[in-house]
């Protein structure tokens, strides 16, 4: 249980008011306020809690902000060591870093480009900042993550703030404990700056939720911000937190994190505790790491890695579906072998002799002009790959097409009893949280598009032993996708021929074209991800490069964007995708910040 009381941070309370074009604050001390989202002609309702001395204008100019930012310091693309290296040199607080983040926030997510990515704002942030502030003075750091401001996609647990899965029919839920990773970041010195919208129920890619309504694209409001790990995606793009905590069940932290020109890292199955999230699937469900640099994820992936004895964590022994839970610490070592530093696999040279196989069946056919651009940024990076000491060669998937058409997710079939048990976790006597499927179909409140998702789903996840599409996916299609990746992975025949030298990872688009909808439904979506998610391996996508897409009526996009590659791995083999990732980062430094959110204008308060 998190040593975290809701006492000690605050707690945060839901005021709902109607519709504002205007939200003026001017405060000196952490207060509630209500306000609203306008999405599509609908006044939606948000609850967020500013800390702030800024004027919010919701239809206006970027506001400048009137505060006491270091003049060296730039919140823009600042990593977890520009910061510590401020504070260390006394230059920065963590109580400017979180006010120059607030500050942020207060600037783009209302106001100007208008993102919505918060659905609530820690209430006690400042009061967190300042009590590191006071440990800092007398013994340094208060862990790696010291003053991290995180971005926490909100189907994590926190007992300061509700949970609400983007539903206004759990916005009144306030579990009782933090979510086992949640700890973990908090022990490290990290800040749960606040908790993102999303994507309902973490459903679909397309970024909106009945609470904060749709997450914008840093990049361009009017495409797709990715999802379901929307907000996070977003607020991590625009550089209004430093890094990011998403979900991915099946592409929900790679997809918002390829269109964001962010690495995001989708974890080997079992290595990471699910305890405390609200579950979509717990077969595909596991947290990851979005963030702007290679380095922070691998910093990050240090605090979140570790063994949870609890039935909810989903650390079985086996990837199969009924294997007895992992029994101790060291068990927990010996099956995963997870490094104690992830940050070692940080080698600037790490391209120099990897071996990468280009999955070439998952490249689009160059039929469109957008097709043709999206190919050639991706072929433009292999090449410099190539560059820098990499052995690229083509791959084949063995029965691909069996794996992408035979198998299929099971979150319609998992969701209905794993959000039960999860509801259940906690006591209603406090929130009066519904605590059952039916009565949370029965309340209706949910965006119009998931009444239909929502009804099928109470339907199919009953009787589940008895379900033959079911039993086949949890029983034949981890062992049936997992050997054909490996026979990829080792470079071999189907009877263990090797052909030659063996892959470090397999690489192929993050998505199948360039962004061109709002809505997150193309010929784009990412069948690329169900590798991942239907093996268990672990996989990251990363920035390779900014498309300008061509003037096509069919398409909302207008401003450059970013593209990515995702890379997978063998199971539990993390380090070699963040040691190419990194040295691919360091090599192209293919990143580029959004130009909607640029570094707020500072005035001197002396």
């Amino acid at each position: 249980m998190s040593t975290h009381k809701p006492t000690e941070r605050g707690m945060a309370k839901s005021i709902l008011k109607g519709c504002t074009h205007e939200v003026s604050v001017a405060r000196q001390s952490p207060e509630i306020s209500g306000n609203t989202h306008q999405s599509s002609g609908k006044c939606l309702p948000l609850t967020i809690i500013f800390l702030t001395t800024v004027m919010l204008t919701a239809c206006g100019a970027t506001p400048r902000v009137t505060t006491n930012h270091s003049q060296q310091f730039k919140f823009v693309e600042a990593t977890i060591a520009d910061m510590h290296i401020a504070m260390q040199t006394g230059e920065l607080s963590c109580r400017t870093v979180v006010q120059g983040y607030i500050d942020r926030l207060n600037a783009f997510d209302l106001s100007g480009p208008s993102l919505h990515t918060v659905i609530t704002l820690n209430p006690a942030a400042l009061d967190e900042a300042d009590e590191l502030d006071r440990k800092f003075k007398l013994s340094g750091l208060q862990g790696p993550l010291h003053c991290v401001t995180v971005m926490a996609k909100d189907n994590f647990d926190t007992d300061d703030m509700p949970t609400t899965a983007g539903a206004k029919a759990f916005q009144n839920n306030r579990p009782t404990r933090d979510a086992f990773v949640i700890t973990k970041l908090r022990a490290a010195g990290a800040i749960i700056l606040a908790k993102a919208n999303m994507d309902e129920f973490a459903f679909t890619y397309k970024g909106s939720s009945s609470i904060a309504g749709q997450v914008r694209n840093a990049y361009d409001i009017n495409i797709t911000p990715g999802g379901s790990s929307s907000g996070t995606g977003t607020a991590v793009a625009a550089s209004m937190a430093m890094v990011g905590l998403g979900t991915d069940t099946g592409g929900s932290v790679r997809v918002p994190s390829a269109v964001q020109g962010l690495s995001g890292l989708r974890p080997s199955l079992r290595l990471l505790s699910q305890n405390g999230i609200v579950p979509l699937a717990h077969s595909e469900d596991t947290a990851g790491p979005m963030c702007r640099t290679v380095q922070d994820c691998a910093l990050m992936m240090n605090t979140l890695v570790g063994y949870d004895p609890e039935p909810d964590s989903g650390q079985r022994r086996t990837i199969e579906h009924d294997a007895p839970q992992i029994g101790s610490v060291r068990e927990y070592a010996e099956i995963t072998k997870a490094p104690t530093d992830y940050m070692a696999y940080l080698d600037t040279n790490g391209l120099r002799g990897a071996h990468i196989g280009v999955v070439r069946q998952f490249f689009p056919l160059a039929a469109s002009a957008d097709k043709i651009l999206f190919n050639d940024g991706l072929d433009a990076a292999l090449e410099r790959m190539k560059a820098a000491g990499a052995i690229v060669e083509d791959v084949t998937i063995p029965d691909l097409d069996r794996i992408l058409v035979e198998f299929k997710t099971v979150k319609p079939y998992e969701f209905k009893g794993d959000l039960e048990r999860y509801l259940n976790r906690w006591s209603s006597e406090r929130d009066h949280h519904v605590r059952n499927y039916h009565a949370m179909l029965s309340t209706g409140l949910y965006e119009s598009r998931n009444i239909e998702p929502i009804a099928e789903y109470a339907k199919s996840g009953d009787d589940l032993i008895r379900n033959a599409d079911y039993m086949k996916n949890i029983t034949e299609r981890f062992p049936f996708v997992r050997a054909r990746l490996m026979q990829t992975l080792d470079n071999t025949d189907s009877n263990g021929k090797q052909y030659g030298q063996r892959f470090d990872v397999l690489i192929y688009p993050t998505r199948a074209g360039l962004n061109t909808s709002q809505d997150g439904k193309s010929s784009n979506s990412p069948a690329t991800s169900r590798l991942s998610s239907f093996s268990g391996f672990p996989a990251m996508t990363i920035p390779v490069g900014m498309v300008t897409p061509p003037l096509m009526a069919s398409s909302k996009a207008t401003k450059a964007q970013p593209i990515g590659l995702e890379m997978l791995a063998r199971e539990f083999d993390e380090g070699s995708l963040i040691k190419i990732a990194y040295a691919w980062q360091q090599t192209a430094k293919p990143r580029r910040p959004p130009t909607l959110t640029p570094e707020l204008s500072i005035i001197s308060t002396k």
